[in-house]
């Protein structure tokens, strides 16, 4: 972020920690076949000077010479994803090339580039292992229900009712971690030597918020898990002493974290935890949060989006701002460290921007960040303003980037939003 104070940037800049959970769970689904993971991001981490993306694709295919190449594809990331099967296709036209992941759920009629065979929409395990077995006996995609298949002149989707796969429930795929032990170093928190893991607890969310995609990824269902299967996943990964829960909301089901963690003490499980916890939540159940943190909570990433009520109203969070106050108070009673996250509509004036840096500063969280509200393809919020995009670049839509025409001057803006994250009482960022 070009716009951001100096000593700003690096944790702007920062990038995700954590090993791609989504890949690894689709690689156990076809565990029968020959299958290799990679990950770009934890690549790049590892050296710096790895070759253009292009040139890694290239090596990867003359190596392992595959017969399908997926790719999971997030919004921001869409135009690297389409480089990917380019390529692909390039090098070898008879590969099979799959697209899944959230911007494939949300906005499958992106993908109508020649190079993208298939599109599999939603938690794609299961579809991606029949695909895999069409693939082996030679019976036509177009059998398998809900599947996008591109015929070479249109994309279009599967007829037939797609089976219903509850993914944190009896179809439940077990990830396979030991496909990423060559990146395992550069999955580290902040200063932590210890590398983490993701672990999801629930797929979906209650909650309907209008800028998240989390909801209408899973059509507004809510999946727990079992506590025999986390306990049996916890108890599998002893290389990562540091869990990060990969929810949209940690706490849903209260009696169900708590009989989990008097499990995990049970069991005996010493892990560090790190969880995304709303602050209505901590502030009305803080014997929760103090159960939690004897049982290893350290770190709670909590959305507290704003400072104003009707601007939390109006993204449906139904959770007043005075909560956020009195969940900073419930975490650092219980030892927790906070990362305070807030969005900044593209409307704000320098009076907001002063109203909300004199809110942080009296609400300081020991990391916080400040991220720019984005009409991500897919959300409520898309749809209500979607008239008032002025910039459709995939690449822009990271939340650093306001994509559509700010009050402020564009340049002073962004520079506000960048000082912003100067405002908080840590030195690194998770």
């Amino acid at each position: 972020m070009k716009y951001a104070p100096e000593e700003a940037r690096r944790f702007i800049h920062k990038k995700l920690i954590g090993p791609p959970l989504g890949l690894l769970t689709i690689a156990a689904a076809v565990k029968n076949h020959d299958v290799t993971v990679f990950d770009t991001k934890g690549e790049y981490d590892l050296d710096s000077n790895a070759p253009p993306l292009v040139v890694l694709v290239k090596d990867l295919m003359e190596k392992h010479r595959p017969h399908v190449v997926g790719v999971t594809v997030i919004t921001s990331e869409f135009d690297y994803a389409i480089d990917i099967f380019r390529t692909v296709k390039k090098v070898d036209p008879s590969v099979l090339t799959v697209a899944g992941g959230l911007h494939a759920t949300l906005c499958p009629g992106d993908f109508r580039d020649p190079s993208v065979d298939l599109v599999i929409p939603g938690p794609g395990a299961d579809l991606f292992r029949m695909v895999v077995e069409a693939l082996e006996s030679g019976k036509p995609f177009k059998l398998i229900p809900g599947l996008w298949v591109n015929s070479g002149h249109d994309l279009s989707k599967n007829s037939g009712k797609q089976p219903m796969i509850d993914a944190a429930g009896s179809g439940f795929v077990m990830p396979d971690r030991s496909h990423l032990h060559r990146w395992i170093d550069t999955y580290k928190v902040g200063n932590s030597p210890w590398p983490s893991t993701y672990i999801f607890t629930s797929l979906g969310c209650p909650y309907k918020c209008t800028f998240c995609s989390i909801w209408g990824q899973f059509r507004g269902k809510y999946y727990q898990r079992t506590i025999e299967s986390l306990i049996t996943e916890l108890k599998s990964i002893d290389e990562y002493p540091i869990v990060r829960f990969a929810d949209a909301n940690t706490v849903v089901d209260a009696r169900f974290m708590i009989d989990l963690f008097d499990r995990i003490e049970k069991e005996g499980i010493k892990k560090t935890f790190i969880m995304d916890i709303r602050a209505d939540v901590a502030a009305h159940r803080p014997d929760i949060i103090e159960k939690l943190a004897r049982g290893g909570l350290k770190v709670v990433i909590c959305g507290f989006e704003s400072f104003r009520d009707e601007e939390l109203k109006r993204y449906r969070k139904e959770s007043p701002a005075y909560d956020n106050h009195l969940a900073v108070k419930v975490f650092e009673q219980n030892g927790i460290m906070v990362r305070g996250n807030y969005v900044i509509p593209n409307d704000y004036t320098v009076a907001d921007f002063e109203a909300m840096a004199a809110y942080s500063d009296q609400n300081r969280v020991v990391y916080a960040g400040y991220t720019i509200l984005t009409p991500l393809p897919g959300t409520v919020f898309y749809q209500q303003v979607r008239e008032q995009i002025v910039d459709h670049d995939y690449r822009k839509y990271n939340f650093f980037n306001s994509v559509m025409k700010t009050r402020l001057p564009h340049d002073e803006f962004h520079a506000r939003v960048g000082a912003l994250w100067l405002i908080k009482k840590g030195t690194d960022v998770i």
